[in-house]
């Protein structure tokens, strides 16, 4: 094959430019599946209790945070 060399060259070069032209890759759902706790107040998804508490303390300082035990349903 004399044209071996150009052929492994030219199909390297059109796998770079089809990586290149590849549509990003989205994690719009791999978030909104780690999401699993929803403020009370603000309906802001939030993927732990410990974030929702601290959420709770510098957004919304008047209101009461609610126990744990009150998101088993949305889980």
């Amino acid at each position: 094959m004399t044209r071996g060399l150009q052929k492994m060259q030219a199909r390297a070069n059109a796998e770079k430019r089809a990586a290149a032209n590849a549509p990003p890759k989205s994690q719009l759902k791999a978030m909104a599946e780690g999401n699993k706790f929803k403020c009370p107040v603000c309906m802001l998804m939030i993927a732990n209790y410990k974030l929702v508490v601290q959420h709770m303390e510098s957004k919304h300082p008047k209101a009461a945070i609610p126990p744990e035990s009150s998101f088993g349903a949305q889980k």
